[in-house]
């Protein structure tokens, strides 16, 4: 008997007008399986209209659906690496503020991520910018910890390397993650044990707790940033394994590449018609590795169905029909 594939988790980044009511309706309406959303206004603002009330609604109806994980955005203001300290404290504390609110989704049943850009080290340097990355993170984890809240996992974008970017390579997103966690003042234990961070995910005997810091896999960042996911696919893969560790990805952000392998310039093509191709994309979602995790759809909408036909396309190559 034939092998029966699972239904690609894939979605598109949606707008938040309206309410948590008005998030499923448009994830409805592009047949998407998981989505992705700003907690708050993307220039830091906090919402109104997104209440932890509603958003416990939310997960109980996403669960009851079977959604994928969901792949929460921070807003691009935040920057973990500013010089200005009052520019870190505001980012911390706007974070701390919108994983207590994903935790009522995770706490209805339904896994959520809040995917972050690292930051800029605005000339500081690398190794500075990714230190106050990690000391930033680790705070966030320690004071939710420490309160007894649900802790929703963050997730670490892969970045291009435009301007001064921290994470633009494998290396210094582990430099970051091994940075937050030797900051934890809670350290994570087996799901047997009553560890003081809670994931909000079901205790199963010998299974270790979910890690609370993982990465997103980008892949236009990842292919402006040099790392060749098109012609040497296996090799980028193996090498993301090495430094980082293929357990750490949970979600990818699926683009295509306007300029092209070692721009650094990141801006996104729609699918298919970029540097990557149709090619990298029917390998990606057939791809074991991958094409379990969420896959978020980050393109330009040129028409109302564009990503309603981005899904469907990516399903179609998945399913050897395109």
């Amino acid at each position: 008997m034939a092998e029966t594939k699972r239904e690609l988790f894939i979605g598109s980044h949606l707008s938040t007008s309206g309410g948590w009511g008005k998030l499923l309706e448009r994830s409805h309406g592009e047949g998407g399986t998981t989505f992705a959303f700003f907690p708050r206004s993307p220039y830091g603002k906090r919402s109104k209209t997104l209440t932890e009330q509603g958003a416990r609604k939310l997960g109980e109806q996403l669960r009851s659906e079977h959604y994928g994980p969901l792949v929460a955005h921070a807003p691009y203001v935040y920057n973990f690496a500013a010089k200005d300290e009052s520019k870190r404290e505001f980012a911390i504390n706007a974070m701390e503020e919108d994983l207590r609110l994903l935790a009522a989704i995770r706490r209805a049943g339904q896994p959520i991520y809040l995917n972050v850009h690292p930051g800029a080290h605005v000339g500081q340097g690398a190794e500075t910018g990714c230190r106050l990355i990690a000391e930033s993170l680790s705070r966030v984890l320690n004071d939710l910890a420490e309160s007894g809240e649900v802790v929703v996992p963050i997730l670490l974008e892969t970045m291009a390397g435009k301007g001064t970017e921290c994470g633009r390579n494998f290396e210094e997103i582990t430099a970051i993650i091994s940075g937050i966690e030797e900051r934890l003042t809670q350290p994570q234990t087996s799901a047997m044990t009553k560890t003081p961070i809670q994931t909000g995910e079901p205790e199963e005997a010998g299974v270790e707790s979910e890690s609370l810091v993982g990465v997103t896999l980008d892949t236009c960042h990842v292919f402006d940033a040099g790392y060749d996911l098109l012609n040497d696919f296996d090799a980028v893969l193996a090498n993301f394994d090495e430094v980082i560790g293929l357990n750490r990805l949970k979600a990818i952000h699926a683009n295509d590449s306007i300029n092209g392998l070692n721009s650094h310039k990141d801006r996104h093509a729609n699918i298919g018609d970029g540097a990557l191709g149709l090619s990298f994309f029917t390998r990606m979602v057939n791809d074991p590795r991958l094409n379990t995790l969420p896959m978020i759809l980050e393109t330009k909408e040129l028409t109302p169905t564009t990503h309603c036909d981005e899904i469907a396309l990516l399903r179609g190559l998945a399913q050897g029909q395109v």
